[in-house]
């Protein structure tokens, strides 16, 4: 089997999606760049995720397995052709703390497709509603997977709220931190 030629990502669209989350930019930021964090949303809805490594500093790697937990996506996998538990990797190209995370993701793991890299930025920025995330990310070799791409983050957006949420209800039955 051939691969088709990388895409030519230097004249590819992006594509902007943005939220409004009720939390801190710190929580925020902690989700998109811990371990724990990572693990607790990433991946969309019916996968986890495993952070087998993360070095998060510019030209640091990110690296997980994202394995299917549920019936219909285990068949779609199972359908594309694909491994169960796909590896990933990511390489971070811009951190600013608690503002903004660029990175590069590796697109290898599209049957027939060469491996080409997805250029990622996450804003954040403090709100009267606590914090507004905007993801932007270039378009994907085709239709039919950009809209997989955009699916997808939409799904870990809800996961994410979620966490958020849990987060912080986990926070305020600690009570009052004490004063020293």
């Amino acid at each position: 089997m051939t691969n088709k030629p990388p895409p030519d990502i230097s004249s590819k669209r992006r594509i902007t999606l943005e939220r409004i989350y009720q939390a801190t930019i710190e929580d925020v930021w902690e989700l998109w760049t811990t371990k724990e964090g990572i693990e607790s949303w990433w991946g969309p809805e019916g996968f986890s995720v495993t952070v087998r490594r993360l070095d998060l500093r510019p030209g640091g790697a990110l690296e997980y397995g994202m394995t299917p937990t549920a019936a219909p996506q285990i068949e779609f996998i199972k359908r594309a052709g694909m491994p169960l538990t796909t590896e990933a990797r990511l390489t971070y190209t811009e951190i600013i703390a608690p503002e903004r995370l660029g990175y590069t993701h590796l697109a290898d793991f599209i049957p027939g497709v060469a491996p080409y890299g997805i250029k990622t930025l996450v804003e954040l920025q403090r709100t009267a509603q606590g914090v507004r995330m905007i993801l932007s990310f270039d378009a994907m070799h085709d239709e039919q997977w950009t809209q997989r791409a955009l699916m997808g983050w939409e799904s870990e957006f809800g996961k994410l709220a979620r966490a958020l949420a849990a987060r912080a209800t986990k926070l305020s039955s600690l009570g009052p931190m004490p004063l020293s």
